[in-house]
């Protein structure tokens, strides 16, 4: 039986847009081909490729994507449309994770409609195959507890925490990596767009990245 062609699931923003809205779909062709036909006199200005998902299971994973967002919050705009009240990067990581249980799939982010090197997906590439492949960061890992409070360091403000692996702000919950790429001030920002959140965190003085280490030696 002949495998299932490849398909795209892709992020688009727009400059008429607010910041935190996103356009989510997907297409059977490629994504610079579909954000052109969106361009229409509907909206003022062209929309601009953020990111995409390319996979067999392109439908599975859109599908997968709208129901993450909604499970998070309201955040829908239309409850029938694909417009999403999320920050890009927040939906990048969700792109990320699910690429990451997905065989085939290649994530990709983009610069003026440019693909560009992902930095994360490098790394994972690189990594040699005897090295085990690192647990993602959990409180838990450093004995934080659910209901304490962690400090952003780049801008000093205090976060709950949430769950193991996500902290509340302003009345919503965020993973660190998508925390950070949406609060971090622009001249700390790096071209990928993708960052290890624990490092821009501390507790006690110390960042989570350090207090990780100090327990895994022990």
């Amino acid at each position: 039986m002949k495998n299932p062609e490849p398909g795209y699931v892709y992020i688009l923003t727009n400059p008429s847009f607010r910041e935190d809205w996103v356009k989510i779909g997907k297409s059977s062709r490629p994504v610079d081909v579909r954000s052109k036909e969106l361009d229409n006199t509907a909206v003022p200005l062209p929309f601009e490729i953020y990111a995409t998902m390319k996979t067999a299971k392109y439908n599975e994973v859109e599908k997968l994507v709208h129901k993450t967002i909604d499970r998070l919050t309201d955040l829908r705009i239309r409850q029938n449309r694909e417009f999403f009240n999320v920050p890009p990067q927040v939906a990048l990581d969700i792109f990320r994770d699910i690429a990451i249980t997905i065989d085939d799939a290649e994530v990709t982010i983009y610069e003026d409609n440019k693909p560009v090197v992902d930095a994360k997906n490098e790394e994972e590439k690189t990594s040699t195959k005897h090295e085990p492949k690192r647990a993602r960061f959990k409180f838990s890992m450093c004995g934080i507890k659910i209901g304490e409070f962690v400090t952003f360091d780049p801008i000093g403000i205090q976060v709950k925490v949430a769950t193991d692996d996500s902290v509340e702000y302003n009345g919503r919950i965020y993973k660190l990596s998508p925390f950070t790429g949406t609060f971090l001030p622009e001249e700390m920002r790096n071209q990928s767009g993708a960052y290890q959140g624990a490092k821009y965190f501390s507790y006690n003085g110390k960042t989570l990245t350090t207090l990780r280490q100090e327990n895994e030696k022990k």
